[in-house]
């Protein structure tokens, strides 16, 4: 089969061919159709959260969509002909914490798919069958890539954050991936919102995604202009960049007992914060990380009900995802991107 494989952390992937995988007991084999391209993938393949060289070569991508072509022994479900898109983290399903509905905080993780075994960057690819999620009818091979980490992530966001009807929610990196599904969920939780990104074009999209007001964090009176929106300080904020600049831009637009959302995990990045700030003000700090398996296939039902709208943009052949890496880097690229494999652009084009 034809694949984008990884060979050294910070590098780029070559468009190749290997071994097409086979399935063991518990796994199965999909056949892919569309694997979304996202800034996580870089930073993955960056060796930001791991540099282990027993993971090289590697086959990078997570946000996978395909048809289930065969089962290893054990496997009821999903069934051969079945589409399903793919959880991320790859849970044990068995400790008490996957039983919690939080295989992300797994006890025996085994890593993420794409990083410590190979993912959808290919035309198949084998994973356990647990990992793996309904498509519901009616939503298209690439409309599904969106769903299992740009918008189940914000869904998990959007929970950690106790989101409501009475809350302003500010998204910094509003028209990324994440960012601009997370401003429409943050509106499916009844939360009122504003975008903070650069650039009138990147402006415009977040806008037109529901948010009341879109301000460019490069202008010098952006702060000015947020809390002129919301003189009292915003509720929420959740930051998709994570550099101290940002950081620091949540934590001074927050209202008394306002909360802060980090979802990233750069290493040897910090910021400043002292206890006291946090004590007069009451405000709460909360991590996020991705989503439980729960939680992709409700994300899934907000994309077939209509109440999110996946943004993806681009859509390439798999042999030229470096063309949408090369955008991601400059920050080119509005929501997220696509690769299709030869073989699944040839039986549908969508």
């Amino acid at each position: 089969m034809h694949a984008q494989v990884l060979h050294e952390w910070g590098g780029e992937v070559r468009y190749e061919t290997v071994a097409r995988p086979s399935v063991v007991a518990g796994e199965v084999l999909i056949e892919v159709e569309a694997c979304s391209v996202g800034l996580t993938v870089l930073n993955y393949m960056s060796g930001n959260h791991s540099r282990r060289p027993e993971d090289l070569p590697r086959i990078p991508g997570h946000e996978i969509v395909g048809r289930v072509i065969a089962t290893g022994d054990g496997v009821s479900s999903p069934r051969v002909g079945e589409r399903v898109l793919t959880h991320f983290y790859l849970f044990c399903g068995a400790c008490d914490l996957c039983h919690l509905g939080h295989e992300p905080l797994c006890r025996n993780l085994a890593g993420q798919v794409g990083v410590a075994r190979d993912g959808g960057y290919a035309e198949y690819v084998a994973l356990p069958a647990r990992n793996c999620i309904a498509v519901p009818d009616g939503v298209s091979p690439i409309a599904a890539t969106a769903i299992p980490d740009a918008i189940a992530t914000p869904l998990h966001v959007s929970r950690r954050a106790a989101i409501a009807p009475s809350d302003s929610v500010m998204v910094i990196g509003a028209a990324g991936g994440v960012g601009i599904h997370m401003v429409q969920m943050a509106r499916v939780f009844g939360g009122t919102v504003i975008g903070i990104d650069r650039g009138e074009e990147r402006l415009k999209l977040v806008r037109e995604m529901g948010a009341v007001a879109a301000f460019d964090s490069s202008v010098p009176d952006a702060a000015q202009s947020v809390r002129h929106l919301a003189p009292r300080g915003v509720t929420v904020a959740v930051d998709l960049v994570g550099n101290p600049a940002t950081l620091r831009f949540c934590l001074d637009a927050l209202a008394p007992r306002g909360r802060l959302v980090v979802l990233t995990t750069f290493p040897g990045l910090a910021t400043e914060v002292a206890p006291r700030e946090l004590v007069a003000r009451e405000l709460a700090i909360l991590g996020s990380r991705y989503a439980s398996r729960w939680e992709l296939g409700e994300a899934a039902r907000l994309v077939a009900e209509r109440r999110i709208t996946p943004v993806v943009t681009e859509v390439v052949p798999l042999a030229e995802v470096g063309s949408l890496h090369a955008k991601l880097r400059g920050g080119r690229l509005l929501g997220r991107g696509a690769v299709v494999p030869a073989g699944a652009a040839a039986r549908s084009p969508a």
